[in-house]
């Protein structure tokens, strides 16, 4: 048999990306819950999340209850179509993915990195893959929510601004719940405030250098958007060059926590 060992690599690529979206997809769930409130969560991170979206761990940790409280609500009531609207289910994952997120981080405090939380096959599970929460008694990681229901059900890229994986390049966290009544102009807001904000795209910069958030799920955005230069023009508040080819910042992982040289860096 005669096999060409040039495309072994790309074969062996594409198989490896099938079992990893495939491990990505949501457990089935049942529910006949009402829409929940997002309260607590919204008083938590009014108080622990500052103006950056920078976040005291330590303040969150001393509010573990209200937490804890705020993660079993989601936990027993999980969405439907029945009773719930898209803006409902979609504010509910969103909060979801960034809530649970934080409390995965508060069991492993300090920690400088959420990529230092080490769990399964290296390369292959991240910590992104870990099972570390349920909803509606099933089983589920982080990456359930953003891939396996929020990519795949909600034609909506914007998810990409408002998800945060508590790092310093990540969307900021921002200081409220979504909730489904605020949900569009939220979504908006946090798509200029990541497209505005100079540590994590350099559009004033020539070439332009923007988020490998914007490269890596450039998928999500192209049938919107003829390009990266028309995305960032719909939110931009400066002129930006396009006359030169789009340029790709380093991706920085530290933990998005409160520190006074932290803080200098966003301001």
């Amino acid at each position: 048999m005669n096999f060409n060992k040039s495309i072994f690599p790309l074969v062996l690529l594409m198989i490896l990306s099938a079992l990893l979206w495939q491990s990505c997809a949501a457990p089935s769930i049942k529910s006949t819950a009402q829409p929940v409130s997002h309260t607590i969560w919204d008083s938590l991170l009014r108080k622990h999340v500052d103006d950056n979206g920078l976040v005291d761990y330590k303040g969150m940790a001393a509010d573990s209850n209200q937490l804890n409280e705020y993660l079993e609500l989601l936990s027993l009531n999980a969405p439907n179509k029945k009773n719930w609207s898209d803006n409902e289910e979609m504010a509910y994952w969103i909060n979801a993915y960034n809530a649970f997120t934080v409390d995965l981080i508060l069991d492993y405090y300090p920690v400088k990195s959420i990529k230092d939380i080490k769990n399964g096959i290296p390369f292959v599970s991240t910590v992104w893959d870990i099972k570390f929460f349920k909803i509606a008694g099933e089983a589920f990681d982080l990456n359930n929510i953003e891939h396996g229901i929020l990519r795949k059900d909600f034609d909506d890229p914007r998810i990409h601004f408002a998800l945060v994986c508590a790092s310093m390049s990540c969307p900021k966290l921002q200081n409220f719940a979504f909730v489904a009544d605020k949900l569009e102009d939220q979504l908006n807001q946090a798509a200029r405030e990541f497209i505005n904000e100079p540590f994590r795209n350099e559009i004033t910069e020539s070439p332009v250098k923007l988020s490998k958030l914007l490269d890596w799920y450039w998928g999500d955005f192209k049938d919107k958007y003829d390009s990266r230069f028309e995305l960032v023009k719909t939110y931009s508040d400066q002129e930006i060059d396009t006359s030169k080819e789009v340029q790709f910042l380093e991706y920085n992982w530290e933990l998005n926590e409160q520190t006074p040289e932290k803080t200098k860096l966003l301001n």
